[in-house]
């Protein structure tokens, strides 16, 4: 509960930022009943219970012991940086990419020092931070923000799927190329005799109940279970059998969330706001939520233009390419830059240097690819 409470104190930014935003909205929108319409509980219910789930599996190891396991099959130095990279990539459709890089970044770090090879980790850990970035925009509950926009469109999962396959594919592609700028390929590793990559399970009941609660949430998402009996299912079951994994849900993203529905609820009623945003926003989805998701990052821009678009299509790809580009693009990428800083904090400045320009490049290619794609 300490913890919680640590964490809570210090204020996000961007949580900061949105309730700002709420309060100074109540001013021309006074508080009523009709502020809790403005709210995506539905959203809110499953996000919740996938970031308890996820806990519960990295409580009991399994993403480590996944990653220890592929790891142990590598040979060459090219080939650790593909298993750590699509590791990310993989991953992130399934646990989000904040979780794979929270889960794989300080794995690759822990790796790539025993191998003697840290001359591989700015381009590594930079690609692994594309690369959840990039994986998690394919399924409804690889980010916060497809999940909202899977939930308000009410749109079916294939052709969720559909629309963002083509950038998948293209981005997975670009990160296989991407393998040849990684320094010293082709060396042989030399893993230390003392290293620990591979972990031991957890409790292996845990995992299968987890396993189910996943199932349960996958059911959820496609509407074919309420969300609110996902919801309190995870809270009897987890609760139940270890309270504090129910602590370490992101309550953070929650409230953010919660100060950006309220906002962006408010503008809708402004008249004169809602016509402008409406105006400018119609036909422009795209760029306007690429640009955006640079000054204040994918989710936050998806929360405050949806109220104002029916092409739901352009923005949902807006807001995912959105995410390539500044570090806070997408604030998954703080979660890499924060761990490699840590460790190697004189580095700092040419780790940005090398993300910057690898995100741009990436950025630039996928907008091409959208524009293709659109108009021809």
């Amino acid at each position: 509960m300490g913890k919680l409470f640590k964490n809570i104190r210090k204020i996000d930014t961007v949580l900061g930022i949105a309730w700002i935003l709420a309060i100074i909205s109540a001013f021309f929108v006074h508080p009523g009943k009709e502020y809790l319409g403005y709210i995506d509980f539905r959203s809110l219910g499953i996000l919740w219970g996938l970031m308890v789930i996820i806990q519960g599996f990295k409580e009991n190891s399994v993403f480590d012991k996944i990653a220890g396991f592929l790891l142990s099959k590598v040979t060459k130095s090219w080939q650790l940086s593909a298993v750590l990279i699509f590791m990310c990539f993989l991953g992130s459709m399934l646990i989000t990419n904040d979780v794979a890089l929270i889960t794989f970044v300080p794995f690759a770090l822990m790796i790539l020092h025993d191998c003697d090879r840290e001359d591989m980790m700015i381009p590594t850990v930079v690609l692994q931070t594309v690369a959840a970035n990039l994986g998690s925009m394919l399924t409804p509950i690889g980010n916060p923000q497809n999940l909202y926009l899977y939930g308000l469109t009410g749109m079916s999962l294939g052709r969720f799927i559909l629309i963002m396959l083509p950038y998948s594919f293209l981005s997975a592609l670009l990160l296989a190329l991407s393998l040849l700028i990684i320094p010293g390929r082709e060396k042989s590793l030399q893993r230390s005799k003392d290293s620990a990559v591979v972990s031991n399970f957890g409790s292996i009941t845990q995992i299968i109940i987890y396993a189910v609660l996943f199932a349960i949430a996958l059911l959820a998402v496609v509407r074919i279970l309420p969300w609110y009996v996902f919801a309190i299912i995870v809270l009897v079951v987890v609760g139940g059998m270890d309270l504090k994994i129910l602590l370490r849900a992101d309550y953070i993203l929650l409230l953010t969330f919660i100060g950006f529905f309220i906002f962006t609820g408010n503008m809708g009623r402004i008249d004169v706001i809602s016509s402008f945003l409406e105006n400018v926003l119609v036909g422009r989805e795209f760029p306007i939520a690429v640009a955006l998701s640079q000054m204040i990052s994918n989710v936050p821009a998806t929360l405050m233009l949806s109220g104002f678009t029916s092409n739901y299509e352009s923005l949902l790809i807006g807001v995912n390419v959105g995410g390539l580009g500044t570090l806070i693009a997408s604030m998954a990428s703080l979660i890499s830059y924060k761990a490699y800083s840590k460790e190697y904090r004189e580095k700092s400045g040419k780790y940005l240097l090398v993300f910057t320009v690898t995100n741009i490049i990436f950025l630039i290619i996928l907008v091409l690819a959208y524009v293709i794609h659109t108009h021809f």
